[in-house]
Parts: C-alpha cells; sequence; structure tokens
C-alpha cells in the first residue's frame, strides 16, 4: 500500500490535548467486522463484549520521565535532551535527541537541575542525536531517582507544542498497570482502564495477561517513503512470558477471544508466533512493520485509540480492522467529533 491512502483531514481540536476526568469516561467507537456495523460506546462498556475464557493481553511498560531541561557549560545555553535508552548501565551512557542539535557538539558538557547531574556529550549519531555519558559515581538507585526529580514527563510534541506539561500527566500519561520502567511514550490504548473495569473483566472471567515492549520513539516517527515495503520501524525492546503463553493459547485452542490492549501488545505478539501458529516465549528487540494486507495469527480483537493520518498505528489497525472500514469508521469519527491521539478515544475492532 500506498502512504498517501493514509492521509485524511483531521481538525487540530479533534487533537486531545487533555485527558478525560475519568480514566473510562473516554468513548468508546466499537467496530464488528463480520457485519460491518459500527457501535458508539463509552469505554466502560468494554466489558460486555468479552465471556469467560477470553483473554486480555496489555503491555506493562512504564513511562519515564525522560525530558530534561538544562543548560551548556560556558556559555549556560538552555538545552532540551530527550532520554531515548540507556546504552551501558555501568557507563551511565545513553542514546539521545538534543535540541538545538547545532549547539550541542562531542565534548560539551551538559548540567542539569542545579548541577546535581552532569553530562558528557560523546558522540554524534544523527542529526539530532547524541550519545551522552553522565558523570555519576554514586549509587544507581540515587541516579534513577535523580532522573525522576529532575525529567519532565515526555508528552509528544503534537500535545507539547500547545500546552505546558501539568503535573497531573506524570499519573495520567502511565497506566494503571505499568510496572517496567523504560517507555519513552506511553502505551496509551492502555490509559483508558481503571481498577474497577479490571475487576469487572476478573469476574466476568477474563484472563488478564502482560506483555513487556518499550515504546520508543520511533512510534510517532514520520513515514517518509510513499512506498510502504520500504519503511523501517526503529527496533523496540520487549519480553513475551510463559504465562502468557499459556493463557493465550488456551483461549486460541478454545476459540475464545484474545484482545490485544494497543498496537504495542500486538506488535510483541505478533513478533512472536511459533511454526504452529501459535503464541512463544521470546524476548529481544522488534522492528517489526504491520501494514495491510496482513494476517494475524494470535488476535481476533484489537482496542487502539484513533490515531494521525499516515502513522504507523493507523496502519496496524487498518490492517487488523480491514482498510476500507477503519478508514471509513475515522470519518464517522470526526464527524462525531471523537477525540484523537494519546488522550483521545478508543476503538474497539471485533
Amino acid at each position: 500500500m500506498k502512504l498517501s491512502e493514509f492521509k485524511f483531514e483531521l481538525p487540530s481540536d479533534l487533537i486531545a490535548l487533555h485527558p478525560t476526568d475519568s480514566r473510562d469516561d473516554s468513548r468508546l467507537m466499537v467496530l464488528h467486522r463480520d457485519t460491518g456495523k459500527i457501535e458508539h460506546r463509552i469505554f466502560k462498556d468494554v466489558v460486555e463484549y468479552f465471556d469467560e475464557g477470553d483473554v486480555f493481553v496489555n503491555n506493562d511498560t512504564k513511562v519515564f520521565p525522560a525530558r530534561l531541561y538544562g543548560n551548556k557549560e560556558k556559555t549556560g545555553a538552555q538545552i532540551e535532551v530527550f532520554l531515548l535508552r540507556e546504552l551501558n548501565k555501568d557507563l551511565h551512557l545513553w542514546d539521545v535527541l538534543v535540541d538545538p542539535a547545532r549547539k550541542i557538539r562531542v565534548g560539551n558538557k551538559l548540567y542539569f537541575g542545579e548541577g546535581e547531574l552532569v553530562a558528557e556529550v560523546v558522540d554524534n549519531t544523527t542529526s539530532r542525536g547524541r550519545t551522552i555519558r553522565f558523570l555519576w559515581d554514586g549509587e544507581d538507585e540515587a541516579f534513577y531517582n535523580l532522573i525522576d526529580t529532575l525529567g519532565e514527563t515526555p508528552l509528544p510534541d503534537p500535545i507539547i507544542e500547545k500546552r505546558k506539561v501539568a503535573p497531573e500527566d506524570r499519573e495520567r500519561y502511565q497506566t494503571i498497570y505499568a510496572k517496567n520502567v523504560g517507555a519513552v511514550a506511553a502505551p496509551t490504548a492502555g490509559l483508558h482502564f481503571t481498577p474497577q473495569i479490571m475487576k469487572r473483566l476478573e469476574i466476568v472471567g477474563v484472563d488478564i495477561e502482560s506483555i513487556t515492549l518499550h515504546v520508543g520513539l520511533g512510534t510517532f516517527r514520520q513515514v517518509d517513503v510513499e512506498d510502504l515495503t520500504k519503511h523501517k520501524m526503529d527496533s523496540e525492546n520487549f519480553r513475551v512470558t510463559q504465562q502468557t503463553v499459556e493463557a493465550v493459547n488456551r483461549a486460541l485452542d478454545a476459540k475464545k477471544r484474545v484482545c490485544s490492549i494497543g498496537t504495542t501488545s500486538m506488535r510483541a505478539l505478533e513478533s512472536s508466533v511459533s511454526a504452529s501458529n501459535r503464541l512463544k516465549v521470546n524476548e529481544g528487540w522488534t522492528d517489526k512493520f504491520i501494514f495491510p494486507p496482513y494476517d494475524f495469527k494470535i488476535c481476533n480483537a484489537l482496542i487502539s485509540n484513533f490515531h494521525m493520518p499516515e502513522s504507523t498505528l493507523l496502519m496496524m489497525s487498518a490492517a487488523f480492522g480491514g482498510y476500507e472500514f477503519v478508514m471509513e469508521a475515522y470519518q464517522e469519527a470526526i464527524k462525531e467529533k471523537y477525540r484523537f491521539f494519546s488522550y483521545g478515544d478508543a476503538m474497539l475492532i471485533l
């Protein structure tokens, strides 16, 4: 398929800048692939579509406050450093993006807070990318606590461009089941879940399992080739455990529903398919890019947010729900003023 087939006009006022008052008060559009029917519900109604023996798979990655603001030595110029991933824990080496990039060169020292945290630029990786080494000889725990204190919640650019990060973002841009630190963006389909919904699913007999996929900034990276077969996804680290494998395969064998909470969970699951089309234990890095047409092996239900035009997340949703059906649903969402992007409303595709 072509990139231009995923282009549509999205009114800017439909990009949600703030979350709903309660997580499960978001709207929920339900797409029935078998009948072509579209329903308009509230997210807390999601429980009605699942039964005993069905399985939900969430992504339990935890977002860390990856955006640091500091100053260059000597000039004191203000800089922004976005922590992408830790390359070497012992040496405190990190892969980062910097802004303004033209002013940040190899050998520069960068100061954060009141100078409690200092880093040195050791390599140029891309036009905005750098490798930095934090000059730290204290305990690891104290180092990560300092990052946590000085860092800012890494809301994506379409939100940051329109408003400042607020204290409540630290809690709301995080799923309630977030556990394993390592993401620089939230797995946003999971933001709608509350303890009450989890309890109701449990009462119905739905099994809730986890994978971990540490969401990187590549999630939002613009596709810049018209021919989608030529696009290369950024690699993201993931893990699928034995417990999740057993629960999912049991549901598949019993012809029950297996629902992926978000495209990130789906990427990890589809990167871990056995020769017999069942889930297998797996961990490592995946750069899997899913776009139509694609034969999904594991899940038969997907919960996802409403994504931006020409995004890889929209492409995966369209691959799962059927290109024409999903694009028609997006036009319906615009007409009905659904809220888009990370803090927006949700779609359930059955």
